[in-house]
């Protein structure tokens, strides 16, 4: 079986759309854009730990957002001229599922902005 199939047995048609085929979620749709929940932000495909709830924000833009990704330093950076912007996606360093994107417009302390499909993501709340 090749590794595609198996993320297709895994995953939602959308969860593969968006994590395997870097695909994007429609703007507010997403499961976790609201959630507030003290937890941990986790990879949909592999489990590796990407952002804590202390690092989200309300950046009004329809996806979940967070200024920093965790200290275990999960997250990767990559340029993409795809749709005919230029931007730097952001995928998990683990299993190179695609999470989202990255601006220079975050708040304080880091100014980054992590707009994230709630889609690769899963949420594990606080015991």
């Amino acid at each position: 079986m090749s590794n595609n199939d198996q993320w297709r047995d895994k995953l939602s048609a959308e969860e593969y759309r968006v994590t395997r085929q870097a695909g994007t979620e429609r703007p507010f749709s997403g499961s976790l854009l609201y959630e507030s929940r003290s937890g941990t932000y986790q990879c949909k495909c592999c489990g590796a730990k990407l952002f804590d709830d202390s690092s989200k924000f309300d950046a009004g833009c329809g996806w979940p957002s967070f200024f920093a990704q965790t200290d275990d330093d999960n997250v990767g950076y990559r340029f993409d001229e795809s749709h005919g912007m230029r931007r730097t996606e952001i995928y998990c360093k683990h299993c190179d599922a695609h999470l989202g994107h990255v601006f220079d417009d975050g708040p304080a302390p880091t100014g980054q902005r992590y707009c994230v499909n709630s889609v690769s993501l899963d949420f594990i709340p606080q015991d």
